[in-house]
Formats: C-alpha cells, sequence, structure tokens
C-alpha cells in the first residue's frame, strides 16, 4: 500500500476530528503541567533531567550533581556529591542529543515540559495514520480516542519530565513503518527507540517476538529480538559501568532482590535468575494482588478490555510487562499514573488495532457507546486520582477526612517562594528541598536538602552557600499536602546546628520559606521570626510512629 499523500488526509473528516482531539489533550494537559510547576509541586526529577540538559549545552555532557545526590555513592556509600557526575551510569538516555538543541534556544524547565507533552500528543497523530492502515475513520478515531484518554498517557504526562515520553512516538513510527514495510525506517526507529533508556529494548523484544509467532515478518521479527537482546546486554553490562555502578546496584540490586542476592548483579545475571527461579514470580505477582490486577485493567480499561481477548497483546506486553510486575520494591512501577505505562500501552493499542482489523463487523452501536463509556470512566479515574497532584485545585487530596488545596493559596505562597529564590546569587551553590530542585537547577551545583557539603570541581569537600527550606505546609493550618517529613527534619537540624555554630545565618524569613547563608550574622528580626516558625512547625515534625510513641 502506498503512502497517501497529505492533502488527501486533510480533506476527510476523521483528520479534522484528530486535530481537535490532539489540540484538546495538548492545550489541556500542558496548561495542568505548567499549574503544576508553577505551584511547586514539580519535584526532584524534574530538576535532574533541567540539570542534566543544562549542563550539556553548556558542554558538559549528560554531568549532574542533582543526579549524583541519587547515585549509590551518595545514597549507600555515603560519598558527597560532585558536580561532573555523569547520569549515563544511572540510565543511558543518549536520544536527549536530539531535544538539547531545542532546549539550547528555551533554557528552562518548562522547555521540558512543553517538549514532553508535545511528543505524547505528537505520538497521537502518528497512530491516527498506523490505524488508518488497518482501519476505517471511525474506528481510527476511537484509538485515538483511546489514547488520549488513557489514565496511563495522562497521568505521567502530567507528571515530571522523564526519557519515557519518546516512547509512543517512536514505538507508533516503528510500527508504521513495519506497516508499510518501509524496512530504513523501521531500523532507524527501532534505534531510536533503543536509544531512549538502557532497558527499552525489552518494549521491542516484544514486537520481535511477535512477529516471529504470527510469522508476519519471521526474519524482521527474529533480528529485532537479537538486536535489542544484544543492544541491552551490552549497555548494561559493558558500557553503563564505564561511568557508574548505580544501574546495578540502585535498580536492579534493589528492585529486584527477591530474585538475586548479589548487590551488584548484572542484566543476564538477573534474567537467568527469573528463568530458573519460576516460583519466585508466582509468589511476587500474588504478593499485593489487588494492585497488580488494578494496574493491568486500568491499562486496558480505555481499549474496552480488548487486550484481554487478544493474543498479540498478551504476546508483545508480556515481556515488558512482567518487569514491571516482579518489582516488589518498587510500587510505582505498577502506579497507573506513573512513566513505565508509557512503554506497554503502545503495544496494547497496536494489538487493538490488529484485532480490529479482524473484527471490524463488532464495531456496532452498543459496543461503540461500551467503548465511550470505557474512555470516560478511565478519565474520569484519572480526575480523581490527581496524578502527580497536577489536578489539585480540582481535585481533594482526601476525602475522608477532606483535604483540599486551592490554586490561589497554593500560587500565593509560591510568589513567595520565588520571591526568596531571587535572593540566591546564580553563580552560588544550593542545597533545597525536592521540589524547589527543578526552579534551582539551571546551576552547577545544587543537591537535596539533608546534605550541606558537596565536592567541588577539583574533588575537595566544600560547604554549600545556601540553604533553601520551606516549612510551609508544616504550618498548622497548611497541612493539606503529602510531605515528607524525614527530609524536612534533617533540614531544620541542620539550621539549628548551622546557627549555633555561627557558620550560617538566617537571610530570610517569609511565609515559611527560610533562607540560610553560609558567612552572615542572622538580623534580630529574621532570626525572631524564625525562632517563632520553628516553635510553630515542632509539633508536626515528628513521623505518625513518633507521634503514637508520645501518645
Amino acid at each position: 500500500m502506498k503512502f497517501k499523500p497529505i492533502d488527501y488526509w486533510n480533506s476527510q473528516t476523521g483528520f479534522r476530528q484528530l486535530t481537535i482531539l490532539a489540540a484538546i489533550f495538548f492545550i489541556l494537559v500542558l496548561t495542568f503541567s505548567i499549574i503544576r510547576y508553577e505551584s511547586f509541586l514539580a519535584s526532584y526529577d524534574q530538576g535532574l533531567f533541567n540539570q542534566v540538559f543544562w549542563n550539556s549545552i553548556h558542554g558538559r555532557l549528560f554531568q549532574s550533581s542533582i543526579s549524583s545526590v541519587a547515585s549509590s555513592a551518595s545514597s549507600i556509600d555515603g560519598q558527597l556529591s560532585p558536580p561532573f557526575y555523569i547520569h549515563l551510569g544511572q540510565h543511558f538516555v543518549i536520544d536527549f542529543v536530539f531535544w538539547m538543541p531545542f532546549y539550547a534556544l528555551f533554557q528552562s524547565p518548562v522547555t521540558l515540559i512543553v517538549l514532553q507533552v508535545f511528543l505524547i500528543a505528537a505520538a497521537g497523530i502518528v497512530l491516527y495514520f498506523l490505524a488508518r492502515h488497518y482501519l476505517s475513520v471511525p474506528l481510527s478515531i476511537m484509538i485515538v480516542a483511546s489514547y488520549y484518554g488513557a489514565n496511563g498517557v495522562i497521568g505521567p504526562t502530567l507528571g515530571n519530565f522523564y526519557e519515557h515520553c519518546q516512547f509512543p512516538l517512536f514505538v507508533f513510527c516503528l510500527l508504521l513503518a513495519l506497516a508499510k514495510q518501509k524496512w530504513v525506517w523501521f531500523w532507524i526507529f527501532a534505534a531510536l527507540t533503543l536509544g531512549i533508556r538502557e532497558e527499552t529494548g525489552i518494549t521491542l523484544f516484544g514486537i520481535g517476538a511477535y512477529l516471529i509467532v504470527s510469522r508476519r515478518h519471521f526474519r524482521a521479527g527474529l533480528a529485532l529480538c537479537v538486536l535489542s537482546f544484544s543492544y541491552v546486554s551490552l549497555i548494561t553490562n559493558a558500557v553503563m559501568p564505564m561511568f557508574s555502578d548505580d544501574n546495578s546496584r540502585l535498580y536492579l540490586g534493589n528492585f529486584f532482590r527477591k530474585f538475586v542476592k548479589n548487590e551488584n548483579p548484572s542484566t543476564l545475571q538477573l534474567l537467568w535468575a527469573m528463568i530458573t527461579q519460576p516460583q519466585i514470580i508466582i509468589e511476587v505477582f500474588f504478593n499485593d494482588l489487588e494492585r497488580r490486577i488494578r494496574f493491568i485493567l486500568g491499562l486496558w480499561l480505555p481499549l474496552a478490555f480488548i487486550p484481554m481477548i487478544s493474543l498479540p497483546a498478551w504476546i508483545m506486553s508480556s515481556f515488558p510487562l512482567l518487569v514491571l510486575l516482579v518489582q516488589v520494591y518498587n510500587k510505582s512501577a505498577t502506579s497507573i499514573n506513573t512513566r513505565y505505562t508509557l512503554g506497554v500501552i503502545p503495544l496494547l493499542i497496536y494489538a487493538v488495532i490488529l484485532w480490529w482489523s479482524e473484527h471490524p463487523e463488532r464495531f456496532q452501536p452498543k459496543l461503540h457507546r461500551f467503548w465511550m463509556g470505557c474512555i470516560g470512566l478511565s478519565l474520569l479515574f484519572t480526575l480523581t486520582s490527581n496524578p502527580n497532584q497536577a489536578l489539585y485545585f480540582l481535585s481533594p487530596y482526601s476525602l475522608n477526612p477532606f483535604v483540599y488545596q486551592s490554586l490561589t493559596e497554593q500560587l500565593a505562597h509560591a510568589a513567595d517562594l520565588k520571591t526568596v529564590l531571587k535572593l540566591i546569587p546564580q553563580n552560588a551553590s544550593v542545597s533545597t528541598s525536592g521540589y524547589i530542585v527543578p526552579h534551582l537547577s539551571d546551576r552547577r551545583n545544587i543537591i537535596r536538602l539533608e546534605v550541606m557539603q558537596m565536592k567541588d570541581e577539583e574533588g575537595k569537600i566544600v560547604d554549600i552557600d545556601y540553604a533553601l527550606l520551606d516549612l510551609w505546609q508544616l504550618q498548622q493550618h497548611n497541612l493539606k499536602v503529602p510531605l515528607d517529613r524525614a527530609r524536612v527534619r534533617a533540614g531544620v537540624r541542620f539550621a539549628d546546628e548551622a546557627l549555633r555554630k555561627g557558620t550560617y545565618g538566617v537571610a530570610r524569613v517569609l511565609d515559611g520559606v527560610v533562607l540560610i547563608q553560609k558567612g552572615i550574622t542572622s538580623g534580630p528580626e529574621v532570626l525572631s521570626a524564625w525562632s517563632k516558625l520553628r516553635a510553630e512547625v515542632e509539633p508536626f515534625m515528628r513521623s505518625s510512629k513518633e507521634k503514637k510513641s508520645v501518645e
């Protein structure tokens, strides 16, 4: 089948409907994402990737002090973070080089937010052309509506920027090239998909397995399986260890420690452990079974549960889905609102396209209404789950007790935070809370709040210039948002100790925001404000266990 000219598609009602769906998705999701960022609800990883991009366009490819804080050397061995740590030891995100010129034009964390929403929205347009290769216009539009209405698509897109946002676009392009038998483009997009992240070969392996089993393109499927397996093995066992051992220690040794006792396993060791210990897979799956079933049903829901009866869906999705389901110690792997769903959903959607191509007569009004209801239910669940706190002003955090945060209150506090941020020089080193990190991540030296020292460019230990604490959520009338009290306590203890020693002083206190600066003496007014705030938040710094012991 030959490619049709673009003017053909422009003349079709389906393409106009597609444009409307894509525009609605892009505008709404981008609006909510930017509100989330401006509300200081974007978290640590948004700042991590922004610093990776910022360092890279300034000639320091993939370096990040923020990523260093999350490294095994820091989190396990207790070493201080250097600014020259290379993120590729944690995740091999080599495709970022394609987006760096765009970031260089607009150097801001918001640029990554726009990029993420754009890539996800653009994938829906490619999906339409993929669906039209097999299906009628009405069915193709329903497929696209399922994609844009999926909780597993909207939720991650409303979150922090992650490399996974490239998944749907590259995979749909690969599948479109496969449908048209444009083999050069097929292998180009296979390479781009592998470059998203070190384990993305698992998704391609699922596609290759289907091509082999279905015998549609046996040789291409076999080559894709060999390529993906070889790439994952080579990158994780030979290339990434050249930068650090974080991938094996932080992820393989931690999330899969049910299978391997070695704290530094290789991917091949993990694979062999899973093959030779199927009983552990069964044990893990039935542990917290309800959560895993809800996760799978959430993926199937916007597709009217058709993947449940589709053999291609089971073949293709079983590989990446299994990797998620067996991660006992990483609950976000089976959360519908996290980035991991983006590696599975394109496979499920493709399988549904194939199913409908074989059963077009089933598209009757009754099933159409049921399908529309499933998409509506998926949208409702997205709203009520408040993914990544992006819908906090529309959906309460809790109904019993009723816990709600208004947009005006949150933005008013954000304005006070920005006032204090302006007092920190661009070249200064900073230690601060995870959700403030993104707003200060366009600098060389920034780390998380509980540590107040890091290594400089020469590897020498130096004190951080500024510490920024936000205790607003701990004030009694603002106890509305889930908070990591352990890190807040660490920051407050540092402030107490630094003020006692006289090495730091309080530079500003505003609406629960405290700026501490090295080498200054606290003025009487700000010291009084700090003492008052310190006394006010003390009862709310305790963890739930500590509270019970006191009671």
